[in-house]
């Protein structure tokens, strides 16, 4: 009886089961046949599982990495047995005393001393001359001669010379002229004929170009210039400053990180020994091995990493400082030398824009091109004036020379009269009195030119006034000194734009260096606590209280503590060469003179 309640009960089960996995088992999903192409609509399109998409390749779709050989590790055109200390007064004299901007930069205010030493030469007096032999032969187209042609020999010299009084602008000319002629011309007394002449002449401007004038305000403009120039060598010169000051930082920073790495590498590797002790003491599944060993090649990425940025870090800093392309330096591995815990400055803002307000190049050229605006404005004032000039000359001359071998007086007169008639007397001693005076006269042009000269023999005084006005008013120059007028204004206010920009970046940069004061008070004590909770991970999974994951993960945290510490003073540093940059005091900082190489 017992067994047959046994075999019904199990019957019952069995069936009752069997309906129940028949309720609870899913119905099949269909498998839809994929429509042509031709038959699809955009929804369709939009609709496609994942695993179906049509034209999409398969690339490496197993892919799995077996080589283990590590190449170079090294940085490439560096031969890391080749140390060079490198202090960061020494790279920016480097980089000042190599750098191409710099050096252009130098090469402009030279360009600008050759300028205004040109434009004040206008001043320099000056000598001048000219001499030539000439022969000429012309036809004769006079009655007083009977020669077909007339032939001159001219012998001239001239010399002269010309200064100036560049307050008044006043202009002073001499000139000593000398010309030896012989001629076949009959009706020529003299030949060899000799005139000589001193003339000296004074211009005196009474109202235009008295006061100031071209070449004077071409004089002014350039000193501007010249100290345009060299505030804008000092401004690059400053630029360059904390370019090398912020890629030396960086560098440090990349060499200390990689040191980072390295050590979490060995910290890493020691743990795996540890693990491994463990393990073989049972506190350890085997597993646990391999969770350290993916930790050591995990970090090992970032010390390759870390090795491309000191490349690149020191690329940046020896571009800056390199002489050129073949300086040995390419060839060496750059180890900066300074200290990294600079102190932060305790400046007040007042006192920051106060000093970049003093300092900042940018305020220097908009004092020049004011300045500059203001010699603009002096002139076209000038120029609207009148122009008259007081002119004022004196001339001396002289002649002399030989009587004319073939001299004809063609107003030779006879007596005709009887010779004892009063007529005939009176006409005779005419005619002697007038030879007499002739050859007196001819005695006098015979003799020296240049004593005549000396001699004030035959002088002329000249004393007159020339003037250039327009008639409908001076268009031009009043149109220039509007213009003149409107770049006033318009300096004005590009010196309020840069007073607001200049305070805008000495907040900023002040702001960056207190930020960053915080930035690394907080890393540094983020490093030191991570440094804390590590050490009391790896008691308690010593002590069975923890497992490796939290080891691994306590470790990776304090090498990224150690990192961003490192990261923090860099930025600390870097904000102080920017707040020496905002305020102007890059050179004085960094006890640079910059100055032109001789």
């Amino acid at each position: 009886m017992n067994k047959q309640l046994f075999t019904f009960f199990t019957i019952l089960l069995l069936g009752i089961g069997a309906v129940r996995a028949q309720e609870t088992t899913p119905a099949p999903t269909p498998i839809s046949t994929p429509l042509p192409a031709e038959q699809k609509t955009p929804d369709d399109a939009q609709n496609v599982a994942p695993e179906n998409l049509d034209g999409v390749p398969s690339i490496a779709p197993r892919y799995e990495s077996d080589d283990r050989d590590l190449p170079d590790l090294g940085r490439v055109g560096v031969d890391m047995l080749e140390q060079r200390p490198l202090s960061l007064k020494e790279a920016i004299t480097r980089a000042l005393e190599n750098n191409k901007d710099i050096e252009v930069s130098r090469q402009n205010v030279r360009l600008a001393e050759f300028d205004l030493q040109s434009f004040d030469g206008y001043y320099e007096p000056r000598f001048t001359g000219q001499t030539y032999y000439e022969r000429a032969t012309i036809p004769n187209v006079s009655i007083f001669s009977n020669n077909p042609t007339t032939t001159t020999n001219s012998i001239v010299g001239n010399v002269g010379l010309q200064g100036f009084i560049r307050k008044y602008g006043t202009v002073f000319n001499t000139t000593f002229s000398n010309q030896r002629v012989n001629t076949n011309n009959p009706i020529s007394i003299l030949s060899p004929q000799n005139s000589t002449s001193f003339v000296a002449s004074v211009t005196q401007p009474l109202f235009r170009g008295r006061a100031f004038d071209q070449p004077r305000r071409s004089i002014e403009i350039a000193k501007r210039n010249l100290s345009l120039t060299d505030t804008q060598f000092r401004q690059r010169s400053i630029e360059i400053i904390t370019n090398v000051q912020r890629a030396y930082w960086d560098l440090t920073f990349a060499l200390r990180n990689l040191q980072v790495q390295r050590d979490g590498v060995r910290d890493a590797k020691e743990q795996l020994v540890h693990n491994r002790r463990l393990v073989e003491e049972g506190q350890l599944a085997p597993i646990d091995v391999v969770a350290a060993e993916t930790q050591i090649a995990n970090i090992e990425q970032g010390v390759y990493e870390g090795l491309e940025t000191v490349g690149r870090a020191e690329n940046t800093l020896k571009n800056l400082i390199a002489t050129n392309k073949d300086d040995r330096l390419w060839n060496e591995s750059v180890v900066p030398t300074d200290s990294v815990d600079l102190d932060a400055p305790t400046t007040t803002l007042p006192e920051a824009l106060g000093l970049a307000l003093a300092n900042r190049p940018e305020i220097e050229v908009n004092n020049v091109q004011r300045d500059i605006n203001e010699i603009d404005r002096r002139f076209y004032r000038d120029q609207n004036k009148p122009q008259i000039d007081l002119v004022a000359s004196y001339t001396s001359a002289g002649v002399g020379g030989s009587q004319n071998p073939d001299f004809t007086n063609i107003f030779t007169q006879t007596c005709t009269g009887s010779a004892n008639s009063p007529e005939n007397i009176a006409c005779l001693q005419q005619l002697q009195s007038r030879q007499a005076a002739q050859q007196q006269q001819l005695a006098i042009l015979t003799g020296s030119s240049i004593s005549d000269v000396f001699a004030f023999r035959y002088p002329t005084l000249r004393v007159g006034v020339q003037f250039n006005l327009p008639l409908f008013g001076n268009k031009t120059t009043k149109a220039q000194l509007g213009r003149t007028l409107v770049q006033s204004d318009q300096i004005k206010t590009q010196r309020e734009q840069i007073e607001q920009t200049i305070q805008v970046d000495v907040r900023n940069a002040l702001q960056s260096v207190r930020t960053s004061e915080a930035r690394l008070r907080s890393a540094a004590i983020a490093r030191e606590n991570s440094e804390k909770q590590y050490a009391s991970e790896q008691r308690k999974l010593d002590a069975g209280q923890s497992n490796i994951y939290q080891v691994l993960e306590r470790q990776t945290a304090l090498m990224n503590a150690r990192s961003i510490e490192l990261r923090s003073q860099t930025e600390l540093n870097k904000a102080i060469a920017d707040l020496q940059r905002a305020t102007g005091n890059s050179l004085k900082a960094n006890n640079v003179e910059a100055r032109l190489r001789k």
